[in-house]
């Protein structure tokens, strides 16, 4: 994360006591800043027409819009925006819809606040954020592949870098541990997303997962 960077934060959520505890513990911190709230979707992308917003934490569950559908229209119309998704106990079949839409993270709203700070700081800085209870609830609801022909596609050097990516090394810190140009890394990591089907490093992720790239702790 840059150095004196403050990130504008966005809180969308139904629940105004929650947005407001939310809003008051992440003031508190040096480099975030809460610009901007909205009630449902449709207030989150009226807001995005008009205030920057660097990191939005989103309500998966939400009257008039959702945050499905609402984290779509966002990615169309911005798609360098960073979202992460707010959760509760039970809602484990939305996640993987959550993160074909492109959500960089996911936290259960019963998070504690350090694990609020320590998602923004990793989103921010261009990684993803899993809550560890989310990603096994996660995992165990999304089948496995019927057709492991994309595993088969990828190189060992590309099975090697999706590796290294999950565990949140940078093009620059993979290059340099793998002795390759940052150029080539770079290319490297645009294949793996188009042979995996993958629409951004989150979803990388749970493919690396499914398919006992990585592991789990």
């Amino acid at each position: 994360m840059k150095e004196n960077k403050t990130y504008n934060i966005m809180i969308v959520d139904d629940h105004v006591l929650f947005r407001n505890g939310l809003k008051l513990l992440l003031n508190s911190q040096p480099d975030f800043k809460v610009v901007a709230e909205a009630s449902n979707g449709i207030e989150f992308l009226k807001n995005l027409e008009f205030i920057p917003v660097d990191i939005v934490l989103l309500d998966i569950a939400m009257p008039e819009m959702n945050g499905i559908e609402a984290a779509t229209i966002a990615f169309e119309r911005y798609p360098e925006l960073k979202i992460i998704a707010l959760s509760m106990y039970g809602e484990e079949a939305y996640y993987y819809k959550m993160l074909e839409a492109g959500v960089s993270g996911f936290l259960i709203k019963e998070s504690n606040i350090d694990e609020v700070y320590a998602a923004l700081r990793s989103v921010a800085e261009g990684k993803t954020f899993f809550s560890q209870e989310l990603l096994q609830k996660l995992i165990k609801n999304i089948t496995s592949l019927n057709n492991n022909s994309k595993i088969n596609d990828l190189s060992e050097r590309e099975t090697e870098i999706i590796a290294l990516i999950c565990q949140g090394y940078s093009n620059q810190e993979i290059s340099e541990k793998l002795h390759l140009g940052k150029r080539t890394v770079e290319k490297h990591r645009a294949n793996i997303l188009i042979k995996t089907d993958s629409k951004n490093t989150a979803s990388l992720v749970m493919f690396a997962i499914k398919n006992n790239i990585v592991k789990i702790l």
